[in-house]
């Protein structure tokens, strides 16, 4: 297996994958690098060069187009066929989205820096779709029985919103096991987007599937998480 799916009711028109450790993302080669780059859209006959980004857990999202190409960013969305969204995570959450008639994606690199300072919530706004429309898939993240945060992290999503607080379970002394998927869908359901999929993966545990920053440290790879728009010429 070189990926997993997501399993939601998307179009046939969408396609979007999620690379596994075992196929792509060597800890010890630099996804900066061409020849990485390339060997991913070889690997996975990707009918396009990806629009990489440069991460920075930051809230901004860029539509992918060429001129963005290594934006500081941590979203990409597209109404045009065969170009592809990318993000890559190792314990961070990604999420997938699409319209439900197949006609625009986006790709979003969900830490929980991002997510607390409105990453979802700025990547629908330059989508300019109707929540209603729009399906999403979480991708594998850390879960919530792996995920330790301090009250830095808990202060950061429960100031502004108290209800976040069902996410947090207290752990130990000024610690807390933080849900990132329940931290997303709150987002999400709070957009009006309720068509939300995915959500069961730990990147932490299950380690012969995905890479994990906290378990490997230094020595962690990373999973890309693609979506694109395709036409009839290519498909995945």
């Amino acid at each position: 297996m070189k990926y997993i799916q997501p399993d939601w009711p998307a179009p046939a028109n969408i396609k979007a994958i999620t690379t596994l450790k075992t196929c792509w993302g060597d800890p010890q080669a630099s996804t900066k690098d061409p020849i990485v780059r390339q060997q991913l859209t070889d690997l996975y006959t990707l009918p396009n060069d990806p629009l990489w980004l440069n991460q920075t857990h930051s809230t901004i999202a860029v539509k992918a187009i060429s001129q963005n190409k290594d934006a500081d960013a941590d979203a990409t969305f597209t109404d045009e066929s065969n170009q592809i969204c990318i993000v890559l995570t190792a314990d961070c959450l990604p999420i997938l989205i699409c319209h439900e008639d197949g006609k625009a994606v986006a790709a979003i690199h969900a830490g929980w820096r991002g997510l607390a300072n409105g990453i979802i919530e700025s990547t629908l706004q330059a989508m300019r779709q109707p929540a209603e429309k729009l399906l999403v898939w979480l991708g594998p993240a850390i879960g919530p029985q792996k995920f330790e945060v301090g009250i830095d992290v808990y202060e950061a999503f429960t100031q502004a919103h108290p209800e976040a607080e069902l996410a947090f379970k207290s752990h130990t002394k000024n610690k807390w096991l933080a849900d990132l998927y329940a931290l997303a869908k709150m987002r999400l359901q709070k957009q009006g987007i309720n068509k939300i999929y995915g959500g069961t993966y730990c990147t932490y545990t299950q380690s012969e599937l995905f890479y994990s920053y906290r378990r490997e440290q230094q020595n962690s790879g990373r999973m890309a998480s693609l979506i694109w728009i395709s036409d009839s010429s290519h498909s995945k």
